[in-house]
Order: structure tokens, then sequence, then C-alpha cells
């Protein structure tokens, strides 16, 4: 085992996996999720720094994206003599809790699902076009699909609340028609409606691209652990971005839930050493 202050180099695999190499700022909440967030404790600036230069990041761009996290208050400084160690704000605590459930979520076969679809249609006026990206953004986020223009749908009607707020805070209540219940005969068949609404085929191959890396992943060392660790939960955050994450009754036996009970085992294996490692980092 290394000493208490060293690191050891990013492990080999990660040249040969195809794992998303990951920017300073997602690689930064990544560690603040996993390392700060679950343990409560705060984080000096050198950890930080270290951790994410062990995954590929130069101590540079590490200072900047953590400045970046203070000026978006993620992060509060507390500065001891020259040193400073960060907390997370109650901002960045209430992101992690509710993307949290998100991400683990995606495991979930939703056999709970009777059949209702909740509909909306958006109309953005030209005054407001500025909100049609984070309003895609966030529709995609919540599992809509987009199979007609202005068109959107998805079969997790529970997020309606989640969606109601997306809608008031970019001012588009008044624009937009909302509806919930089951297809009806009369219109396209339903695997023509998913087919339209989301590239299943493009997501299906991304999943078996993590599930061939994560057979290459066999990290022998503490360290190498800590980067693996910190690498694969960086490319699972990212998921519900881009999975609407449909019941088992339309897509069975999904690419994605087998993905996403592999991480779980593997974050449940890893997370004890990994919080050791950095424990030992966050004092030495």
């Amino acid at each position: 085992m290394p000493l208490p202050g060293a690191l050891e180099s990013s492990p080999r695999e990660f040249a040969d996996a195809v794992l998303t190499p990951g920017s300073a700022r997602s690689l930064l909440i990544t560690t603040l999720g996993e390392l700060v967030w679950q343990t409560g404790g705060p984080v000096w600036t050198s950890t930080l720094v270290r951790v994410l230069g062990g995954l590929g990041i130069e101590e540079q761009a590490a200072r900047q994206a953590i400045a970046r996290a203070s000026g978006s208050g993620w992060i509060t400084p507390e500065r001891h003599g020259r040193e400073v160690r960060w907390s997370l704000t109650d901002k960045l605590a209430h992101i992690f809790e509710t993307g949290s459930r998100r991400v683990y979520s995606l495991s979930d076969p939703y056999t709970s699902w009777d059949g209702t679809w909740l509909a909306l249609w958006v109309i953005i006026p030209q005054p407001l076009r500025r909100a049609r990206r984070p309003l895609y953004a966030g529709l995609t986020w919540a599992g809509f699909g987009n199979p007609a223009p202005g068109l959107w749908l998805t079969p997790h009607v529970e997020r309606s609340g989640e969606v109601g707020g997306l809608l008031e805070q970019l001012e588009l209540k008044e624009h937009t028609f909302a509806f919930t219940g089951a297809l009806d005969a009369v219109g396209l068949p339903r695997d023509q409606v998913v087919e339209r609404g989301w590239d299943l085929a493009a997501l299906r191959t991304r999943y078996e691209e993590v599930w061939q890396a994560m057979d290459s992943l066999r990290p022998e060392t503490e360290d190498e652990t800590l980067f693996t660790h910190l690498r694969l939960m960086n490319e699972w955050q990212e998921f519900p971005r881009i999975d609407p994450q449909l019941p088992e009754a339309i897509l069975p036996d999904w690419a994605g839930r087998r993905v996403a009970r592999r991480i779980e085992a593997l974050r449940a294996e890893w997370t004890p050493v990994v919080r050791r490692r950095f424990a030992e980092l966050n004092t030495a």
C-alpha cells in the first residue's frame, strides 16, 4: 500500500476501457457526491487536487473546477492558515439527494406501471425561445420522449410535479397542454410511439459498451479501486440524462437495468476501500 499522502498513477485499465473520460467539473462533482456528501465531513483543496490528478485532470483545471463550484454556491470554504477545506452547501446537498434517487432508480423495472402516460404539448413563443434548451434538458432528465414536434411523452406520471416546477420556472405553464391516459388504438401502436420518442438502439449500444468496459476493470490496489470507483460512478450518474427508464412492460430485460444492477454491486464492493483510502488522503 502507498504512503497515506501519496497516490499511484491512474490504473492502466482506463486506457483500454470505453468509459467516458469525464470533465474536471463532472469528476469533481462525482468526488464530492461519493466521498464528501456520503461521509459528511469537509475536504481539503489538496485532497481534491490529488484525487482529480489521479483521474487525469491537470492541477490548474482541478483548481479552476473547485473555484467554479464555489462560485456556483455548491461548496463553501474554511481557511486554516494557507490551506482551505471545503464543505457542501445545502444547495449541492439537495442536488445530490434528488439526483441520487434518479440514479438508483435505473435498476427499477417499474412493474407497477398501469399503462398510463403523461403527455405534454408545449408551444414555445418567440419571446421565450431561450427556454427551449433548459426545457428539453429538463424533460429528458424526467424521462420524456419527443415522438412528434411539440409533443412530449413519458410513462412516469409520478413526475408531473417535477415537470410542473420546471414549466413554472421557465414561464411556460400557460403555453403547455397536459394530459394523462392510455394510448388509443386509433393512433400509432405503442412500439412505434416508443421508437419515435427515444433512440433506444444507440442507448442500448452505449450500455453494451459500458458492460464490456466493466469486464476489464479489475483494480488491485486501494488507489486503483478509488480511481476506478469514481470513474464508474461518473459514468453511472450520466445515464438518467439519456435513459427514459421505461417500464418492464415496454422494455423487457432492458440492458440499462442489468448494467445498473452490476454497477450497484461493484459500488457496494468497493465503497469500504474507497472511503478508507479517501480518509487517509484527507488527513495526511
